[in-house]
């Protein structure tokens, strides 16, 4: 097995206890290598590495900080191949996919940089004479960094580039699912000479995660998880009074007017619900079509679902990978045998493949409501679930008649409609004939429970300031 070692001061350093953590190839469930879980000394001493980092990184002119991150876009792009390797062999996407995501971080790299010249305060107008008021924009100081298993390389792209840019330092959690991408990331850092200590990588249980994110100088903690995984982070962010900004869960509604065109609509929704076995939490999980096009939509879809193979997709790239682990699995298909119970009728899949690895088959189920378990909780997996309407407006209302308010998709030629979607509907985030793929220079914040605070463009980035006002006697 590949020794690894966790990103501490800027340096790799040798593990403090003989505890470790074991990573799965989910293509086969095979442990292929073990990474060091970090005590509670290790994480201290990294918040403390990164609290004194960022007192000199703070005050440096936002160009250079901005010219240190292009070097680190620079150093990712060399070492892309390698974060690909490791990447495709702990989550289970092509070696093109998972390479295709580092060049992707080494572009979102780069835009963050172009922010060196645009972090930008207030001239205020005061109301008494001879005064002015005057907005400046701050670093917040360390910000923990709490990295999920389906994107990781992209995540923390999106995490530490803004915090970086606007004059913070970062400790990184990555999932302890994929968590050798990271250190392979970490190998670009060292080659970047970044200041020591700007940028800490540690893998460690969840205790652990615990106390580094509640330490002192702990100002900020971003998290892109579940709801669950948010709640523990509000807890944590109690001892500081820390900042929290998360990403939490998902439960896209897709509409489908009769106007559509229904071939690309079954011919998009095929790949945006089969992408990475549809762990990803802008999916598809609500389809919402009209009662005229019900029947000839759920056929077309019927034939792409049952067609669409699945397997190891190191030996073909274009097979539907694997789910993140057992537990995944046995909870997703626990649903789908929940949802037959409750009268849903399975189009395709719905049944556990025999064989290695934790393969789960395109499932398309009809016959839904929106009571249903399968329609209410996030399913995060290959299974959509169909619901007829016969009014815009009932389709609309179904919507946004949920818990979760990330991403919604509409699917019309009927500029009337989209305008009522655009300001009615209850998410963050309106697609219009297409599926999610976040503009980073967008923002990508949800609704209800789907998170608090928000990531990419200008917005995104002003998360990772505070506020200073300035009253200026004159």
């Amino acid at each position: 097995m590949a020794q690894h070692r966790n990103f501490i001061g800027g340096r790799f350093v040798e593990p403090s206890a003989s505890v470790g953590i074991d990573v799965r190839n989910p293509a086969d469930g095979a442990v292929f290598t073990s990474v060091p879980a970090a005590s509670d000394a290790d994480v201290i001493g990294a918040v403390e590495a990164a609290r004194d980092a960022q007192k000199a990184w703070r005050v440096l002119p936002s160009i250079q900080r901005g010219d240190a991150l292009r070097r680190l876009a620079d150093a990712l792009e060399r070492h892309a191949p390698a974060i690909g390797a490791a990447l495709a062999r702990e989550s289970g996407k092509s070696v093109a996919d998972a390479t295709a995501e580092a060049i992707y971080g080494v572009e979102l790299m780069r835009y963050h940089a172009e922010w060196a010249r645009r972090v930008e305060g207030e001239v205020i107008e005061s109301d008494t004479p001879n005064e002015t008021l005057m907005l400046k924009r701050e670093p917040i100081g360390v910000v923990a960094c709490l990295i999920p298993f389906n994107f990781p390389i992209y995540t923390l792209v999106r995490k530490i580039a803004p915090a970086l840019i606007t004059g913070n330092a970062v400790v990184v959690r990555p999932s302890n699912t994929t968590p050798t991408s990271a250190f392979a990331f970490a190998q670009a850092v060292l080659e970047a000479d970044l200041p020591a200590g700007l940028i800490n990588i540690m893998t460690m249980s969840h205790e652990t995660a615990r106390t580094m994110c509640t330490q002192p100088s702990v100002g900020m903690i971003t998290l892109t998880g579940s709801v669950t995984a948010g709640q523990t982070v509000l807890d944590y962010c109690k001892a500081n009074i820390a900042k929290p900004s998360l990403e939490l869960g998902g439960k896209t509604p897709v509409i489908v007017e009769p106007d559509a065109d229904l071939d690309l609509v079954a011919r998009l929704i095929l790949s945006a619900k089969t992408a990475h076995c549809g762990q990803v939490c802008t999916s598809a999980e609500r389809l919402y079509v009209h009662a005229s096009v019900h029947d000839t939509l759920v056929e077309k879809l019927r034939t792409g679902f049952a067609a669409r193979r699945f397997g190891d997709r190191a030996g073909d790239p274009d097979l539907m990978g694997p789910l993140a682990n057992a537990a995944a699995r046995d909870r997703i298909h626990a649903m789908v045998e929940r949802a037959k119970a409750e009268g849903a009728t399975v189009e395709a899949g719905g049944a556990v493949p025999e064989g290695p690895g934790y393969f789960y088959p395109p499932t398309l189920l009809s016959s839904c409501r929106q009571d249903m378990e399968i329609v209410r909780e996030e399913v995060f997996g290959p299974v959509l679930a169909v619901i007829p309407y016969d009014t815009f407006e009932q389709a609309l209302a179904f919507a946004s008649d949920h818990q979760f308010g990330l991403a919604s998709v509409l699917f019309s030629e009927n500029y009337r409609k989209v305008m009522q979607a655009a300001n009615e509907i209850e998410a963050g985030e309106l697609y219009i004939n297409r599926f999610p793929a976040d503009p980073y220079q967008g923002y990508h914040a949800g609704w209800k429970k789907s998170g608090l605070g928000g990531d990419d463009g200008k917005h995104g980035m002003l998360e990772f300031t505070q506020t200073r006002l300035v009253i200026l006697k004159h």
